[in-house]
């Protein structure tokens, strides 16, 4: 954490700063603006002397948006070498609306419709106000620009030619904060959901989620005032969020540069559909990828019989698994990664995996960026310059993990060749997918990469290429819509290549809650759809703990039951069976909202919007969402409350309206806070008023998570004035497309169900929350049932 300042007039000790004080160049370009900013103000002539300056750009890429970047020595190695950002990878949207320019006495203006950036160019008052509307979305004061040295040679020429790297150099922008603005966002964080207060530093750590560290550092910002703020760079970020100065966000990156993208909402959806098209868009996953994960777990010792007895375990207690996941432990130990099973516990391995493809499974192994010195690939890795070396030519090697390990250089095209060479020869064997851990701990220490990217750059950015690197090798093995990892670290653009799970909490009723923030706040980044591990990774949860971690797990996008050094079947968490029963009902409860989830999974795909939404995405114009950090919504319409206790004791928020609990049947009525004890077999899951979703038949969807998602199906219908909602229901085996396209009104006391486009391929049931219940007969493309 950076603070500059010592209170609001000092700088802190041993600190210099050149605040941009005054504009002694100003230029309305086409499209753009460029100005030039001194540290003192001129008086005369002289002035214009030993007056270290900054250089700024201003334009707009696209309808809503500003970019500006602020460069002290534009020649140095901060701003010019890489890496950068993937940004617009589908291509850079045009405006529709002109971008106009404008310089006049004492003012610069860039618009954009009713968006504009104004700029203060009178003497000895720079300033730069966003304004929507002529209303203030956010500015750049007094003393908000700036570029610091600490501990430098700056104040002496001497000192400063010949000891010119002495100390540490900062570009910072301090935001304005207005009164009750409320920040968001900035990857996974555990903590409070609401950062105001926080000091945050966007580095990727492995420290759990138990700490200020994590995973998944997004250097992107979301704001209760209508805008959102991405800092493209993969280098540090240290941000004060009202923790240094109570009235602003003071952003600061290491170096000689800065910029952001200022984007306009103003709804927090608005702003994230926008993120989203700078940074990407997520792939849409598999729909196998939804249903249950069963892993090995860690530490654990396991063989073909132990997979075999797990498996039909489930299938005994009627608990269907999608996918089953060997863990690290599947090659031998000290060999991290040799893409070899290990021949002493699996010595049929390819005739193993055709057993599991046979009973249905999908197979997900684990991986990570690192070649261990007992590898057998370290001495080719090395010889051809696969791997991350120091400045001397050596390999860069590292024991914190495997002994002597080596990191894959994926700056080197050959490198990811040969690293994507071994992953398809898995592939061809039988796997489905990758868990793509680890790439956290990344060197910056005398490091050198094939491509000569700076290492501190590349430290979070090294997430992005490991994960982009492995994820193309299943698209181009699979095809569009049937690639998917299970990853851990990632960056910005990362949301590109799901599935993102929330790392190791441990096996308590608070890491179950932590785990939440930190989805929330990943989801709030962009990234659209997530898992953790059932029951918690590291510990043994209680039966009671699991029980209610299940619930939470299987309403989320992504479920999966890991653990750390115990196996995570439910009968040996719970003896006396609950646990696999209440599994059970909850996997059964996933399998039937298919229809449901995989059109919310579609949305994400082409919106950017996550399936995981704080109730702030939902309910901006309720003050009371933009608190709620123990309750979510998955999907747009479903609202779920997890029980964070053994009692089954649970408060919630629900604003106004009759929300009815899918699961029990009841009618809670809004705005305000509810209190309810569930049993195990139950949490609050409530389908919105004004909305609808479809329930899969309880027969098609017992054993897969695909099936014929549009026959049988039952719509429930929750009904409210001037209901007007489209539902869709998505194409089983053409992933992608959908299959219907139903239209439901409220009108005069009828509820109206018409079908828009595609079938159904049986009688549809119709279930009206309040009113009768009737079927949309095989055929009929329209129906009313009366609301009593």
């Amino acid at each position: 954490m950076v603070k500059f300042s010592h209170g609001c007039w000092h700088p802190a000790p041993d600190t210099i700063i050149d605040w941009a004080v005054e504009v002694v160049k100003a230029e309305a370009k086409e499209g753009h603006l460029h100005f030039v900013t001194c540290s003192k103000p001129i008086n005369h002539r002289g002035d214009t002397l030993n007056n270290p300056t900054l250089t700024h750009h201003l334009s707009s890429p696209f309808d809503d948006v500003f970019y500006l970047s602020s460069t002290h020595w534009k020649g140095q190695r901060s701003v010019c070498v890489g890496p950068h950002f993937d940004l617009f990878p589908a291509g850079q949207p045009t405006h529709t609306t002109a971008v106009k320019t404008s310089k006049a006495d004492n003012e610069l203006k860039l618009s954009i419709g009713d968006l504009e950036a104004s700029v203060n160019t009178a003497p000895k008052s720079f300033s730069l106000d966003f304004t929507h509307d002529s209303q203030t979305i956010t500015s750049l004061g007094w003393r908000s620009i700036g570029y610091v040295k600490q501990n430098t040679t700056a104040l002496h020429p001497k000192a400063n030619y010949t000891d010119p790297s002495k100390g540490e150099r900062w570009t910072t922008y301090q935001l304005s904060l207005s009164v009750g603005e409320k920040i968001y966002g900035l990857g996974e964080r555990f903590g409070p959901f609401v950062k105001n207060g926080q000091s945050v530093d966007l580095w990727n750590d492995d420290g759990g989620t138990g700490s200020e560290l994590t995973y998944k550092n997004i250097p992107f910002f979301l704001s209760s005032a209508g805008y959102g703020v991405f800092i493209p760079t993969s280098s540090l970020v240290s941000l004060e969020i009202q923790s240094e100065r109570t009235t602003r966000i003071n952003i600061a990156v290491p170096g000689e540069s800065m910029s952001i993208y200022l984007i306009y909402g103003p709804s927090p959806k608005d702003i994230l559909v926008k993120y989203s098209l700078i940074t990407g868009r997520p792939a849409l996953p598999p729909a196998w990828t939804f249903g249950l994960w069963l892993t090995t777990s860690f530490t654990t010792d396991y063989d073909e019989d132990t997979v075999n007895i797990f498996l039909d375990g489930m299938k005994e207690r009627d608990i269907p698994v999608s996918v089953f996941h060997y863990d690290c432990f599947w090659m031998r130990g000290f060999q991290w990664c040799d893409f070899e099973f290990d021949q002493e516990f699996f010595p049929d391995a390819a005739g193993q995996l055709k057993r599991l493809k046979d009973r249905g499974q999908h197979v997900c192994v684990w991986i990570n960026p690192y070649i261990a010195q007992e590898s057998k690939l370290f001495d080719e890795g090395a010889e051809k310059g696969y791997f991350v070396t120091r400045s001397d030519g050596s390999v860069w090697q590292y024991d914190f993990w495997q002994a002597g390990m080596a990191f894959v250089d994926f700056t080197n095209p050959e490198a990811c060749r040969w690293y994507q060479s071994r992953l398809k020869g898995l592939l061809d064997m039988g796997v489905d997918s990758f868990k793509t851990d680890f790439g956290e701990r990344i060197p910056t220490g005398d490091t050198v990469y094939f491509d000569g990217s700076d290492p501190h750059k590349m430290h979070n950015y090294y997430a992005y290429l490991y994960n982009k690197v492995t994820f193309e090798v299943l698209e181009q093995s699979f095809g569009k819509n049937n690639a998917a990892l299970f990853a851990r670290s990632a960056t910005a653009g990362c949301q590109r290549f799901p599935v993102h799970w929330g790392g190791d909490p441990y096996s308590t009723f608070p890491a179950m809650a932590e785990t939440l923030r930190g989805g929330l706040s990943l989801a709030m980044s962009g990234f659209g759809y997530w898992a953790h591990d059932i029951g918690g990774f590291e510990g043994n949860p209680n039966p009671a703990l699991f029980k209610r971690w299940v619930a939470f797990g299987l309403f989320s996008s992504h479920s999966r039951l890991h653990g750390s050094g115990s196996f995570r079947v439910p009968w040996l968490v719970d003896p006396t069976e609950e646990a696999s029963r209440v599994l059970s009902h909850f996997v059964s409860w996933k399998h039937r909202l298919m229809p449901y989830l995989y059109a919310q999974a579609l949305a994400t795909h082409r919106t950017g919007i996550p399936m995981l939404r704080s109730s702030l995405l939902e309910f901006p114009m309720d003050p009371t969402a933009w608190y709620l950090d123990a309750q979510y919504f998955l999907g747009e319409s479903l609202l779920v409350a997890p029980v964070f206790n053994t009692e089954g004791d649970v408060t919630y928020y629900i604003p106004k309206g009759k929300w009815y609990g899918l699961l029990d049947e009841k009618i809670r009525e809004g705005p305000g806070y509810v209190t309810e004890r569930h049993d195990f077999f139950s949490l609050p899951v409530l389908l919105r008023p004004g909305r609808a979703v479809v329930l899969g038949h309880p027969d098609l969807s017992k054993e897969k998570i695909t099936y014929p998602w549009a026959e049988g199906v039952t719509i429930v219908i929750n009904p409210a004035e001037n209901m007007n909602e489209i539902v869709e229901i998505p194409d089983h085996e053409n992933i992608g497309e959908i299959q219907a396209k139903i239209s439901i009104k409220f009108e005069s006391n009828f509820v109206k169900v018409s079908i828009l486009e595609g079938k159904f391929e049986s009688d549809a049931k119709v279930q009206v929350v309040g009113g009768q219940s009737g079927e949309l007969k095989h055929g009929v493309l329209e129906m009313k049932i009366e609301i009593p």
